[in-house]
């Protein structure tokens, strides 16, 4: 009998850590989740599999729990996607996003170094590593340009994977993955600020929605199509670094315009207000990924668009306040 493949996620709470779960569930692996404790427990994206999976409590800032996680669960692939992933609070919190989103990548490194050095490792990277972009599309060869606490601390990261499997040969690769969204997405990230707040303003439960910058492009993807492609980067020979883009980008202004138009307001503007507390201090302007290499390689290629994306988060913030208004919450 064939031994199950173990899988390790970090973060498995998160957006991208509960689709790779359920995707690796119906690929038959027994599934590990790495978890922070927490005072409050926040496990609702993940409560239809709670059954299925085994969580192991640890945090990225403590080595010995990665270790003992990496002991229990054996791996024979870690997926490393917990962070302090939201770039606002990078800001205000640097030293404490550098610790869990740079070195605590280390940390996982050093913890398949010591104890599983057969695991495979995926590193959650970012678009936001190309910041100031020096070209358009990016590419995996376009020369970084982070511009945020959050965005140069996913960079140590990625340099950490490429320094453990050059240097000892660790299979580690880096999916450098551009705006990925969902119905689960954060609260605190703009589309699903959007999102939220159109639902509600169509429900008569809101009347605004305050923005920061509305021209920034960005290319925008759908999260459960993005885990498909890091479960690709860990099935081949060699470890190698991908861009996972959909190869088009829209501002948020256009993101704004068509979440108001699945529900009929057409008249957006009166609803929006610009508020420059929501400014960054150092803006990333212009994203947009060139995935050939990905897909040419690893056969993969986004299947769920723009409108298809942004139609199925208002659709879920409106059914959710609609549950809410009827319970009277």
């Amino acid at each position: 009998m064939t031994e199950k493949k173990r899988a390790l996620i970090t973060g498995i709470t998160g957006q991208d850590g509960s689709y790779l779960a359920e995707l690796l569930l119906e690929k038959d692996y027994e599934v590990y989740g790495f978890i922070r404790r927490l005072s409050s427990p926040n496990p609702w994206r993940i409560q239809g599999i709670l059954d299925k999976i085994t969580l192991i409590e640890g945090d990225l800032q403590d080595q010995a729990s990665i270790n003992y996680a990496v002991k229990e669960a054996r791996p024979h692939e870690l997926y490393n996607l917990a962070a302090q992933s939201f770039v606002a609070t990078s800001w205000q919190q640097p030293l404490y996003t550098s610790d869990v989103t740079g070195t605590g990548a280390i940390r996982v490194l050093e913890a398949v170094r010591l104890l599983d050095p057969e695991c495979k490792v995926y590193q959650a990277s970012t678009s936001e590593l190309y910041g100031k972009a020096l070209e358009k599309p990016q590419k995996e060869t376009t020369p970084f340009y982070p511009r945020s606490p959050y965005a140069f601390s996913k960079l140590m990261a990625y340099w950490a994977m490429v320094n453990y499997r050059e240097s000892f040969g660790i299979f580690a690769a880096n999916g450098i993955l551009f705006n990925h969204e969902s119905p689960r997405r954060g609260i605190e990230f703009v589309t699903r600020k959007i999102t939220d707040a159109v639902a509600r303003i169509h429900l008569g439960l809101a009347d605004e929605l305050s923005l920061g910058n509305m021209d920034a492009l960005r290319d925008w993807g759908f999260a459960g199509d993005y885990v498909v492609a890091m479960w690709l980067m860990l099935q081949q020979d060699e470890p190698v670094d991908y861009i996972i883009a959909t190869g088009e980008n829209h501002s948020v202004r256009d993101f704004v315009k068509m979440a108001f138009a699945r529900v009929g307001i057409m008249d957006w503007e009166q609803y929006v207000k610009v508020d420059q507390k929501y400014m960054r201090p150092a803006e990333v302007i212009d994203l947009l990924g060139d995935s050939t290499k990905a897909k040419e390689e690893l056969g993969w290629e986004p299947k769920t668009g723009f409108e298809e994306l942004v139609n199925m988060m208002v659709d879920s913030d409106v059914a959710r306040w609609e549950r809410k208004k009827k319970a009277g919450l």
